[in-house]
């Protein structure tokens, strides 16, 4: 297909704005931070160290680092290359964030997505919804971030 949309498809709710953050497992945190911050410029923004969660900010996005043996990380699970993948997930920001439009567009077409809760993001906390690809990996749905509560 080359532009326009195809006829008989539906349109599709899912408006794709920019990779909100990656989320990348792995085995020596420092050694991870150090590069990061020392090689890329990137800022150590957010830390989470209870569950082994650290949040680096590249540029508008997020490189989030879990620790392999932390609560998020999956204790017990295989280090970076045992199981040929560190990635844990991406995280891609929709905009606008119809709820019902995307779990029903998403269920006419055999995904089963997660429960949409509230999490936080490069932008700050706002709804999101986990998919998984055909082969397995795990794709994060973003909303905009969820106005202050008072």
């Amino acid at each position: 297909m080359t532009g326009g949309k195809a006829m008989g498809r539906k349109a599709n709710p899912i408006n794709l704005k920019a990779i909100d953050h990656i989320v990348l497992r792995v085995s020596d945190l420092d050694r991870m931070i150090g590069f990061y911050q020392d090689v890329l410029g990137c800022r150590l923004e957010r830390q989470q160290a209870a569950i082994g969660l650290y949040q680096l900010r590249a540029g508008e996005c997020l490189i989030d680092l879990v620790e392999v043996d932390s609560e998020l990380g999956r204790p017990g699970g295989a280090a970076p290359g045992d199981e040929g993948r560190n990635l844990d997930h991406v995280c891609l920001q929709v905009v606008p964030f119809d709820a019902d439009a995307i779990l029903t567009h998403l269920r006419s077409l055999g995904v089963e997505p997660s429960e949409i809760a509230k999490r936080y993001g490069a932008l700050g906390y706002g709804p999101s919804i986990y998919i998984q690809d055909p082969e397995g990996n795990t794709v994060e749905l973003k909303g905009p971030p969820s106005p202050p509560s008072n």
